[in-house]
């Protein structure tokens, strides 16, 4: 897809959820495409290849929730895979420190290209499983932000990104339209947790029939020191 082609698309599509790009920011995006397709000729990236799906599905869905995170807030974006929704964040909201964590190395090889090329000096990216990077003391309960896209059900998937909150903090957990078992099934995981479901926000991506779910958790009291658990353990045994 040629810039100019692209560049409307993402505008066009953006203004629908009230969020105005640059064209600095377009080209970021546009730089950012053409990297996502070209590295998934040799690894598995993604599966949506047609370059107006990746604006929609990828990018817009990635940024629909940028209101939801205060300014200047740091954020940790777990299993962030191609960069979803951490670097579209990135891009749209240059103030935002953000660190991408991911447990497969190819993928941390790539976001590392993504940051270098695009100049995202308010990103860093960590290969590590989260369950261990959590027991660092230097990223244990040091974020304003722990995000999610499409990692895991909910009752697994607190165990992960809690212990990075500070208290007060939030976790963002973007899903697909179906969360009501998810959420019964966590609460008992939010409970040993210290989190504390606040809303559940529906929407629809623009000009389609996708529906996503978004849970926002708040952080009421600090992650006892035993979770998470060793690697594996919370798919294993859900709390």
């Amino acid at each position: 897809m040629e810039f100019n082609d692209f560049i409307e698309i993402l505008e066009n599509t953006a203004k629908k959820i009230n969020i105005g790009i640059t064209k600095e920011q377009a080209s970021s995006f546009y730089k950012y495409m053409n990297l996502l397709l070209e590295w998934n000729v040799k690894m598995n990236l993604t599966a949506i290849t047609e370059p107006d799906e990746v604006i929609l599905k990828h990018f817009i869905d990635s940024v629909i929730v940028q209101k939801k995170i205060k300014q200047n807030a740091k954020v940790i974006d777990i299993g962030t895979g191609a960069g979803f929704p951490g670097i579209p964040l990135a891009i749209i909201r240059n103030e935002l420190d953000i660190t991408l964590m991911d447990s497969l190395n190819k993928r941390i090889n790539f976001l590392q290209e993504v940051i270098h090329v695009n100049n995202l000096s308010n990103v860093k990216a960590i290969h590590s499983r989260a369950e261990e990077l959590a027991r660092n003391n230097k990223y244990r309960e040091k974020f304003d932000v722990a995000i999610s896209r499409a990692v895991a059900p909910l009752n697994i998937l607190v165990e992960y990104m809690l212990p990075y909150v500070r208290v007060n903090g939030y976790c963002i957990c973007m899903k697909g339209p179906g969360v009501q078992e998810e959420i019964e099934k966590a609460t008992n995981a939010l409970k040993i947790l210290n989190g504390t479901i606040e809303k559940v926000e529906k929407y629809k991506l623009p000009e389609s029939d996708i529906n996503r779910s978004v849970i926002i958790i708040k952080k009421i009291g600090n992650t006892p020191q035993r979770y998470p658990r060793k690697p594996g353990m919370p798919t294993k045994e859900p709390l």
